[in-house]
């Protein structure tokens, strides 16, 4: 006969200063994490050629032993999310009281998610990576298909929808139901180490819990450095296109352009500056209304898109390739290449670890940040609500940027339209090129300071998130207003990261320490969905025998 059960634990003591500057605050975790994230700093400032070389050894290493443990960390995050979403016993279950309705609109919750979750990337990727699909891709290597030809499009979406569609996003809803879950149904703190307390109990007072967050803190914003990254190589691009001058770009190898120095700084000191006193206004009145705003110009571009792209073409590439993705999706999530000592195998090896392990990598190394987040703000919410709308509605405004925003630069490239001009452009470059080409010359700029404003809100949206998030961590989760001098701290950290990493080696240097601080992270959230999976079984058992799964109101809050 099995034992009754207790109620579950509504209780974790996080040690926080009472008094001084870090008042509110886990000592342990702050002061250790800008330990860490100030050393890389300086170690990338001062040792520049050291900081490359140590960092690319890394990087090589973590990407040809651990492959495999990404690719099979990420199934199973999907999975686990579809099956909690599923069942009936999970599903119900309400991120809160049972009585609990949600604090935010459908449409701020959707906005918020996707505005911070993906919104720069959507930017850079939705026509690079069809594009660059369109030139080679798994397919290609092994000889299925010719390289930039009608044939190939299927191909790319195939591979463009996976490392955006409902994998990534399986990411961020497992991490962010852990977190929601345990704060908001047992009253226990909002930070990175709750969500194992089924595994772990009490002890993540001490300093189990306390090395978890700080690997939390340092991944994040490794993690949002590297979008951060992206938008400003973006950003800087967009600045050329309308006019700022030639200052804002210099030719790096292989004869590509990239953000100069002074471009870099200019970009960061605005994007910086403008996330700041957001996130000194909170969720509720900056991030919210930045995430409407961002929302609001993303459709209306994706609206051009619709009527003046490549319509039929993009259509037919949405709906092959949506379904195309899914009879994929089994064989893609536990597919690993290694090099066997073939050339295929190598070239296939070589891909996975580029483009799939890589953004395994970057998901999860901003799955504290966009986890956390998406708990801020999905409170009241059932488990089934969360994880379809975190995953379902994200990953297809993915799928439709994708195949209208991509889909288009790639009917130019094929009718012969672009001439080769975004198939030659540079991966921050492409969008703007492809408008260049729909459009004359003034019409060009009017909407490449379109595109700039919206990065701008991206960036600045983005960035003001992970600075509150990083501080709820340190704050032992409490996300409510912080003294200033952190959120000054940690918006100059971040900006002073980008900076660094770009200047030393561009987004490589930047994506290499992303994927070296996502390693230990992703321990961390395995062991997530393990909780998740005690931790619902036993509130189904708690139910059918009467016994308390929620925290008492007044906890909760």
């Amino acid at each position: 006969m099995e034992e009754s059960m207790k109620p579950p634990l509504g209780e974790l003591d996080i040690p926080v200063s009472e008094s001084g500057f870090y008042e509110g605050f886990s000592k342990n975790v702050a002061v250790s994490a800008k330990i860490l994230v100030g050393l890389l700093i300086v170690w990338a400032v001062a040792f520049p050629e050291s900081a490359a070389e140590t960092l690319g050894a890394l990087n090589g290493f973590i990407l040809a032993s651990f492959n495999s443990w990404y690719i099979y960390a990420v199934a199973f995050f999907l999975i686990l999310c579809l099956v909690l979403a599923a069942l009936p016993a999970s599903g119900r279950l309400r991120l809160g009281q049972d009585d609990e309705r949600p604090e935010f609109s459908n449409f701020s919750w959707f906005s918020m998610m996707f505005s911070a979750g993906i919104g720069i990337g959507m930017l850079t990727f939705a026509t690079a990576e069809p594009i660059y699909h369109f030139q080679n891709n798994p397919h290609v290597i092994m000889g299925d298909v010719p390289a930039q030809t009608a044939e190939t499009v299927r191909s790319a979406y195939i591979w463009s929808f996976a490392h955006w569609g409902l994998s990534a996003w399986a990411c961020y809803a497992i991490a962010g139901l852990g977190f929601a879950y345990f704060s908001y149904r047992r009253g226990l703190p909002l930070t990175v180490r709750t969500a194992l307390i089924p595994l772990f109990g009490k002890s993540l007072s001490g300093p189990i819990g306390h090395v978890i967050d700080i690997v939390a803190v340092v991944a994040t914003i490794l993690g949002v450095a590297q979008t951060l990254g992206f938008g400003v190589e973006q950003f800087v691009a967009g600045l050329n296109r309308i006019g700022f001058g030639d200052w804002l770009l210099v030719t790096g190898e292989g004869g590509t352009q990239k953000a100069s120095f002074a471009a870099i700084i200019f970009a960061l000191v605005v994007i910086m500056g403008a996330s700041t006193l957001s996130a000194l206004s909170g969720v509720g009145k900056g991030i919210k209304w930045l995430s409407n705003i961002n929302m609001g110009l993303s459709f209306f571009l994706l609206a051009f898109f619709l009527i003046f792209g490549a319509t039929f073409f993009s259509l037919t590439a949405m709906f092959v390739g949506i379904w195309d993705y899914l009879l994929a999706l089994p064989g893609i999530s536990f597919t690993v290449w290694s090099d066997d000592g073939t050339e295929t195998g190598a070239a296939l090896a070589g891909w996975q670890g580029g483009w799939t392990v890589f953004y395994w990598a970057w998901w999860i190394a901003v799955t504290p940040f966009v986890g956390l987040f998406l708990a801020r703000v999905s409170r009241g919410r059932t488990v089934r609500e969360f994880v379809l709308g975190a995953m379902l509605v994200p990953a297809m405004m993915c799928f439709i940027w994708f195949a209208f925003v991509g889909g288009t630069a790639i009917h130019l490239e094929l009718t012969g339209e672009a001439g080769g001009s975004i198939l030659g452009a540079g991966i921050s470059d492409q969008l703007f090129a492809t408008l260049a080409v729909i459009l004359n010359d003034n019409l060009t700029w009017v909407f490449s300071v379109i595109v700039v404003v919206l990065l701008l809100t991206y960036l600045v949206t983005t960035a003001d998130s992970a600075v509150l998030i990083v501080n709820t961590i340190n704050a032992a989760g409490d996300d409510g207003p912080k003294a200033k001098p952190h959120i000054y701290f940690w918006g100059v950290a971040l900006a002073l990261v980008v900076g660094a990493l770009l200047v030393i080696g561009g987004l490589g240097a930047i994506q290499t320490a992303m994927v070296i601080a996502a390693l230990p992270f992703s321990l961390a959230m395995v062991l997530m969905g393990f909780a998740l999976i005690k931790a619902i079984y036993n509130d189904s058992r708690r139910i059918a025998e009467g016994v308390p799964t929620t925290a008492p109101a007044s906890a909760a809050e």
